[in-house]
């Protein structure tokens, strides 16, 4: 296992952030984190990477203990923030150098950890180029290509294609997959574009109101409620089968009596979105 929680608790000023949280994360997956705004994300994020402290719980991390073992899972982890974290006035080489002394990466490794941070994020047209001539895509890119500078086991990535177009956005989502395929990276992706993390991840998270509410497959967290749309000739008929078939049964013979023609029939939630709005409600969050 990558990471376990158990029983994680966070507060600010009397308010219950995180509240007896618990979580597995396996390695070598992709893991979706979802939830509304001030669902508590990154609070949970920043404790896993020491920039929150965490009021009480027990955090492993590839089976070494939070506290004792931080300068080694500091060594094994990287967080690519939302925001651009690098030096728009210097090249990406030039940045990618920065953060390798950063990452104290030795001198004598330095040249090859750089290369191949460009190389997996397809940056080699770029290397030369000052950050601040870069378009969206290129900038999220680039603060990737940082992240993967320690050749991390986990990589944290928090909304890491917000505010670009749809080309680079597929682009990235790729790279990310490509990462986790080739590196057998285990990443942890937040991001709130429901298609993307379908697209992604193989199991999800849903974090409401300081509480784990969901934890499941990407699939079975779909088809959660089990909802079947009939569609006839002029009908369409909805049957939730999350109690049984008996209704849905009745239904087929009743279709069949009166002799009406199936054109389709549909399984599950129609989209990660729709089960999202479903379990955490519509209501607007702050």
């Amino acid at each position: 296992m990558a990471i376990k929680i158990k029983a994680l608790n966070k507060s600010y000023d009397n308010s219950k952030v995180l509240e007896n949280l618990n979580l597995e994360i396996k390695e070598g997956e992709i893991f979706g984190l979802l939830g509304p705004n001030g669902a508590g994300k990154t609070t949970l994020i920043s404790i896993l990477n020491y920039l929150e402290k965490k009021d009480s719980g027990q955090i492993e991390v590839f089976g070494k203990t939070y506290e004792k073992n931080k300068n080694y899972i500091q060594s094994i982890s990287s967080y690519v923030p939302q925001s651009y974290a690098f030096y728009p006035d210097l090249t990406a080489y030039e940045n990618l150098e920065f953060f390798a002394a950063l990452y104290k990466i030795k001198s004598s490794s330095m040249k090859d950890a750089i290369n191949s941070s460009i190389e997996m994020t397809a940056l080699e047209k770029y290397r030369n180029k000052q950050a601040k001539t870069f378009s969206g895509g290129l900038k999220r890119r680039l603060n990737i290509a940082i992240g993967l500078l320690n050749n991390p086991k986990i990589l944290y990535l928090d909304e890491p294609t917000v505010g670009i177009d749809p080309q680079s956005r597929k682009y990235i989502l790729d790279i990310i997959k490509n990462i986790n395929k080739d590196k057998k990276t285990t990443i942890i992706y937040t991001s709130h574009y429901m298609d993307e993390i379908e697209y992604l991840c193989d199991e999800i998270a849903i974090l409401d109101k300081a509480y784990i509410i969901k934890k499941d497959s990407k699939e079975n967290l779909i088809n959660e409620n089990a909802l079947v749309t009939i569609y006839c000739e002029n009908e369409e008929i909805k049957i939730n089968t999350q109690n049984g078939y008996e209704e849905l049964l009745n239904t087929f013979e009743k279709i069949k009596q009166e002799n009406k023609k199936i054109k389709k029939i549909n399984y599950g939630n129609k989209s990660l979105e729709e089960m999202f709005l479903k379990i955490t409600k519509q209501d607007l969050r702050d």
